[in-house]
């Protein structure tokens, strides 16, 4: 049986409730981000994980300590959440104001990251997984998951902007049929009331 890959979104920020662009910019969990955290505890520890790796961000940090991995983790800095330079701290609508056309994953944030940028990084922690042996556990953020997830089944960055990823939530990513050659979804965006019980 191949490892599978525990995927999780940090939980919820004021920024990420507002749905601002929250890039390199240092904001603390909400008291329900970190009640969900609590919640992803029961599903993940039933689960042993050879490697643990979280984002440098505290909010991925953190979600990665209340949901009982902290003191495994590594940090990758591939992980990290899409970089949007001058539009860290706005949100998709104030965006749309002066470029009514522009989509995240198509266009890249000026100053930031190109999408080609951010697929590059995803597809150099796919390779490093597919080394591994054992289940892993990877604690990232939303745009840069949803890019993981796209390039994990072999799709393009653009079509990252299909998959949602809700705070808090986890995803695993695994293989049909055991079959190396067929990465696929086992869950995703699985939501963290989903697996509080």
């Amino acid at each position: 049986m191949l490892p599978q890959v525990y995927l999780v979104r940090h939980g919820a920020t004021s920024w990420s409730s507002e749905g601002r662009h929250t890039g390199r910019t240092e904001i603390p969990l909400t008291v329900q981000g970190e009640r969900n955290a609590r919640g992803l505890a029961a599903r993940l520890g039933a689960v042993a994980y050879t490697h643990v790796f979280t984002s440098p961000r505290l909010r991925a940090r953190r979600t990665c300590e209340l949901a009982g991995l902290g003191g495994a983790a590594e940090i990758d800095p591939d992980l990290a959440e899409w970089d949007y330079g001058g539009y860290e701290g706005m949100n998709s609508a104030d965006v749309l104001k002066s470029r009514p056309d522009w989509n995240l994953f198509r266009d890249g944030c000026p100053g930031g990251e190109s999408p080609a940028q951010v697929s590059g990084r995803a597809d150099r922690l796919i390779a490093r997984l597919r080394r591994l042996e054992g289940n892993v556990a990877l604690f990232s953020h939303g745009h840069f998951g949803r890019v993981l997830g796209a390039r994990w089944i072999g799709l393009p960055v653009g079509d990252a902007a299909l998959f949602l990823l809700d705070p808090a939530s986890l995803s695993i990513l695994g293989y049909e049929h055991g079959n190396p050659s067929a990465p696929a979804f086992a869950l995703w965006n699985g939501r963290a009331q989903d697996h509080s019980s």
